[in-house]
């Protein structure tokens, strides 16, 4: 297993993957944290737990897209929800993908989060980047549908990043595959 790596290789796959159940656990952990920032913000205008929040994630994001998700504190914590279940291997590119995605918004809610301690101008676009990334994570949670992952093939379509040398596989198999 390398430090510096973004999914693994198993037997019958020419891509990295991940585990299904971890990222579907992962996201509903990610959810209910944002949950929290959210219900702090819009319901009790307790505005100092939002950078916290958004800074954990953050950081949570950034440790799975530059050094290994295997190190993020989330999937530490979905690790644990999910011990017990079979891993569902599907493609890592396109999960990447998402996650950077989803570091980049993080990164944005927690500097105006940071500006939103002082000045509650800035509580509606922290808001609703919030609803964006609540919604996002409960419909990867709920349902399984990965917006980044849909937005990561429509790129290649358009030709806007390289397609892979093999298609990967999408959670609930919901995109072309090569294999």
């Amino acid at each position: 297993m390398a430090f510096f790596s973004f999914g693994e290789y198993i037997e019958g796959r020419s891509y990295k993957v991940l585990d299904e159940r971890l990222v579907r656990a992962n996201s509903g952990v990610m959810f209910l944290l944002g949950l929290i920032a959210f219900i702090n913000g819009f319901v009790l205008q307790q505005y100092e737990v939002i950078p916290w929040i958004a800074g954990f994630l953050m950081l949570s994001f950034g440790i799975a897209v530059f050094i290994n998700p295997k190190f993020s504190p989330t999937i530490l914590i979905a690790r644990i929800l999910t011990y017990k279940q079979s891993p569902l291997p599907i493609g890592a590119v396109q999960k990447r993908f998402a996650w950077s995605l989803g570091f980049a918004l993080s990164v944005i809610v927690f500097i105006l989060s940071l500006y939103l301690i002082n000045d509650v101008s800035y509580f509606e676009p922290v808001c609703m980047l919030c609803i964006v990334c609540l919604f996002l994570l409960y419909l990867e949670t709920a349902f399984g549908i990965c917006v980044g992952c849909k937005l990561y093939f429509l790129s290649i379509r358009m030709k806007l990043i390289p397609k892979p040398a093999e298609n990967p596989n999408c959670i609930g198999d919901a995109c072309e595959t090569d294999a």
